[in-house]
């Protein structure tokens, strides 16, 4: 009979803890909380000091009969849920379900890596449940229902049933329509640049680009800011400057050489771990938060057993413990030699709002490099194990040494300057280089040229001018990277929220994932405006950035959270009850006129807000309860295809799955199918259609008709155009950041421009 008994949040945890503990250990697993506030109401007293009313959560009571049945045999119960104040709360509610029906010693424990050491260590130095921590994750729990639970109807009185608003979800909406209307509102501005393709005296070819007017640096539109600076705004302008170009001598003025060092990454918190994985691997924050878990929890490795490949994967620091720093510095000099071993271990700044509670994110053992646990791990835990494997281990690495040339050519009152980076010495570079995603006006990484040797006053031949006439770009949307980048910037949310906040966004239908960039939804822009209108200081982002420091001066002991709440509820629910009024009157701002005529009963049709967007209704609702699609989407969602059981055309609807053909005859019709794209499958003997999928996630993908007989799926959409190369049937359709679109043939791999009719290669 075991005298001890371990409780955790995951079985797998379990499993790999089980190797570590010994038979003198039970282990049980809660599978996440198993107290919460109730679904079907509040469950506040907001005249009690906010006193919650926590309830078993539905399906938890058996888990709860066996946590206490397990806890009477035991003399120690150890708390061990994660190590955060989700996991402080799991415990402290475990531990009230198990105090009055055992007599075991209750205790904490919390390990930031599932290692042998941590976890010994973590029994041997057992602490009390720290009741800041759960009191801040109370507050939040409890502000996030406060404002979830009396925003969202709201929302269902003036907008659509079954809508809902987030404390901090709705401020990531706010801004993504932001963001949109920045874009929607954009002006192109015309600018020019100009390149000469030049010849030294060796016949070496090499681009120089027009740097200066005489005394005027020429620039972008958005660097004219300052003095001594000239954009080119005109073809007329060029014209001009290629005859002058055309009749000038060009002679190397001034090399200069200088050399630059690159420091390497820090190691992952959460933040950069999500956007590192969605630049490099596509993945979205929630993907990467569930792989890193599992590689937290622990991976089975044959003979070896469960083994946690990471440390906690919700953190904000990058502190790194003394043993690891010696292992990575002792690997580098092992594996790469001592040349790139720096004299003193690296260390990094850390953030002013950082809890530091836990380590950065790096792997638990350096004997397991990425390629020796490959068999053992799916794809993308392989992935993203590799990218963080990679990151820690080059974050001890010496600096990236460059050279840096700089060539200026005179061509009577014109600079050209020509530019080479090479690298000196690679240093961390050597193990790691981080993805580059374009900045705000879209731009990637910047090519440098290849110089070949030169000397002052070298007369060079100009071989052709290259006019280039560009237009300024508005600010990119945002991916979901470039999200989690700006909450984190703005202090909105914390490293265990981003994942969801995002997710949140896209379950709702607030916004859409379109090429990897965040849209907001008509539904969305609706719902935004509404709160931002009416609730502008609960939707703010200074204002939710403040609350998250009051939060984090709940956990720190600073402040108590029943005042917290106080100052927020008051101001809170005195707005709340003043826009009650006004309900009727901003449903009838959002409902418009129309002059079509209902179908049915032949009322006037009006123009209404439903939980997937708008639609029209007839005006006569109850007694009528007709509805169809706007008349533009109604004929934008029409297609060439009959139905097959009586012939009236197919429409693209989109329901819970993703989209589908549906009978336009519905509901005397209810036939549906699935969007084909006229493609066979290309499995041997299959004979299914491909199809439009989605994940449970929305996130669009290509699979076989005849899934689960057929397991063919694809992320890149396959386009009906034989490859020109090996006549495949069909090819991809992608998209890069340096490419743009193309197509990539699956079998020889092949591209071509998709803008062009001719087939051109893709460099």
């Amino acid at each position: 009979m075991a005298r001890n008994l371990v409780i955790v949040e995951s079985p797998a945890k379990s499993r790999t803890l089980a190797r570590f503990l010994g038979k003198d250990f039970d282990i049980i697993a809660t599978v996440g909380h198993i107290i919460d506030l109730p679904k079907s109401k509040l469950g506040i007293d907001t005249d009690n000091n906010f006193v919650p009313q926590y309830t078993v959560i539905e399906g938890k009571q058996k888990v709860i009969r066996e946590l206490v049945k397990a806890a009477k045999k035991a003399t120690t119960v150890y708390l061990a849920p994660d190590p955060d104040r989700e996991g402080e709360a799991i415990a402290w509610h475990v531990a009230n379900s198990l105090k009055d029906k055992s007599k075991a010693e209750l205790v904490r424990v919390t390990f930031n890596e599932i290692t042998k050491r941590a976890v010994v260590g973590a029994i041997e130095h057992p602490r009390e449940i720290d009741m800041n921590l759960v009191n801040a994750q109370q507050a939040r729990r409890v502000l996030d229902r406060l404002v979830g639970y009396t925003v969202s109807p709201f929302l269902w009185k003036t907008i659509a049933r079954n809508l809902s608003a987030g404390r901090v979800q709705s401020v990531a909406l706010r801004l993504v329509c932001e963001r949109e209307e920045e874009v929607t509102s954009f002006t192109p501005r015309e600018y020019w640049q100009i390149a000469a393709q030049l010849e030294s005296k060796k016949g070496e070819q090499f681009k120089a680009r027009l740097h200066k007017i005489g005394d005027l640096t020429v620039v972008k539109p958005s660097e004219l800011k300052g003095k001594n600076k000239v954009c080119i705004n005109t073809e007329e302008e060029v014209k001009g400057y290629l005859t002058e170009l055309k009749e000038a001598q060009f002679v190397v003025v001034s090399i200069k050489k200088s050399e630059k060092s690159r420091r390497p990454y820090a190691p992952f918190i959460t933040s950069t771990l999500q956007q590192e994985a969605a630049k490099a691997h596509g993945f979205s924050p929630k993907v990467t938060m569930r792989i890193a878990q599992e590689l937290y929890e622990g991976i089975e490795m044959g003979s070896e057993g469960p083994t946690g490949l990471i440390t906690y994967m919700r953190t904000d620091s990058t502190r790194i413990a003394s043993e690891a720093l010696t292992g990575a510095r002792q690997y580098i000099e092992e594996t790469f030699g001592k040349e790139y071993l720096p004299a003193k271990p690296q260390v990094y700044s850390r953030k002013k709002q950082a809890q530091d509670a836990h380590e950065a994110i790096r792997p638990t053992y350096l004997t397991l490099p990425p390629e020796n646990v490959k068999r053992y791990l799916t794809p993308r835990q392989f992935k993203l194990y590799r990218l963080i494997w990679n990151r820690f281990v080059a974050s001890q690495m010496k600096p990236a040494r460059f050279t840096i040339e700089t060539v200026d050519i005179k061509a009577d009152r014109f600079t050209l300057r020509a530019t080479a980076q090479r690298i000196k010495f690679d240093g961390f570079l050597k193990l790691y280089r981080a993805e580059k995603e374009p900045d705000e006006n879209g731009n990637g990484k910047n090519g440098l040229e290849n110089l070949p040797k030169l000397n002052e006053k070298d007369l060079l031949k100009l071989l052709k001018l290259e006019p280039n006439q560009s237009f300024t770009k508005p600010p990119a949307r945002y991916s979901e990277a470039m999200l989690v980048k700006r909450l984190e910037a703005d202090g909105i949310g914390r490293p265990s929220t981003y994942a969801t906040i995002i997710s949140t966004l896209k379950d709702r239908k607030y916004v859409d994932l379109d090429q990897r960039k965040l849209t907001p939804t008509d539904l969305g822009k609706t719902v935004n405006l509404i709160l931002v209108k009416h609730l502008p200081k609960i939707f703010n982002v200074k204002f939710t950035a403040n609350m998250e420091k009051e939060l984090d001066s709940i956990e720190e002991g600073k402040d108590e959270w029943v005042d917290v709440l106080d100052a927020f509820y008051k101001p809170f629910k005195k707005t709340i009850d003043g826009l009650k009024v006004k309900e009727s009157e901003i449903k009838a701002s959002l409902t418009e006129k129309t002059d079509i005529a209902c179908e049915k009963c032949g009322s006037p049709m009006i123009v209404k807000w439903g939980r997937n967007g708008r639609f029209l209704a007839c005006s006569a609702y109850p007694k009528c309860k007709f509805t169809k699609p706007l008349p533009g989407e109604e004929e934008q969602n029409k297609t060439n295809e009959k139905c097959e059981k009586c012939g009236s055309p197919m429409v693209i609807k989109t329901g819970r799955f993703g989209r589908f053909l549906a009978c336009s005859a519905y509901p005397e019709c209810k036939n549906t199918k699935p969007i084909t794209l006229g493609i066979k499958c290309p499995k041997p003997g299959c004979g299914g259609d491909i199809v439009e999928k989605q994940t449970r996630g929305r996130k669009l993908f290509y699979g076989c008709s005849n899934y689960p007989k057929c397991d063919f799926a694809s992320w890149d959409k396959p386009v009906v155009r034989a490859c020109p190369v090996c006549n495949h049937p069909y090819m991809l359709q992608k998209v890069s950041k340096v490419k743009g679109e193309y197509l990539k043939c699956p079998e020889c791999k092949h591209t071509i421009t998709i803008e062009s009719s001719e087939e051109k290669p893709v460099t």
